[in-house]
């Protein structure tokens, strides 16, 4: 799969969030606006592969662990510079396998956290913040239809 590091003007990125035994998969950025802060693990969306396999993907590179797709339970939307439309979307996961890891390259540090090990220390991050505070259930169904010839899809699947 070619990865496009040129990202133009409009960027789509996943992230996942597991939670196993009530504890919340977290990590530690190198690098960025979240660098030593504790986030969830989340990266860009690459050429030929959905957003939620991007979910999927960047969870299991950056922390070891093999994941599959629950829920959609957000959306990050924002404009950089007036210029740059940064778009994040957030994915329930469930873990299938796989053992704790650091991706040496961009990842400090990986951890489970209880929420109170989260809400009390001071290097989480805004959004998991909120996550831990809003994160419901709800019903969730997903759908691969065949939309036809028209649009030449390779792949498609509708989230609700």
């Amino acid at each position: 799969m070619k990865v496009k590091k040129d990202r133009s003007n409009v960027w789509l990125a996943a992230a996942g969030i597991v939670i196993k035994d009530e504890k919340w998969l977290v990590v530690k950025k190198k690098y960025g606006g979240l660098k030593d802060l504790w986030s969830f693990p989340a990266g860009f969306v690459h050429e030929g592969e959905t957003v939620d396999q991007a979910a999927v993907r960047e969870v299991e590179e950056e922390t070891g662990i093999k994941t599959k797709v629950v829920d959609i339970i957000g959306l990050r939307t924002g404009v950089i510079k007036e210029t740059i439309s940064d778009n994040l979307i957030v994915f329930l996961l469930e873990e299938t396998g796989g053992r704790l890891a650091v991706q040496a390259g961009e990842i400090e540090e990986v951890a489970f956290m209880t929420r109170d090990e989260l809400e009390q220390d001071p290097n989480t991050s805004m959004m998991v913040h909120l996550f831990l505070k809003q994160l419901q259930e709800k019903s969730f169904q997903t759908l691969t239809p065949d939309p036809g010839d028209v649009f030449q899809y390779t792949s498609y699947k509708i989230f609700y």
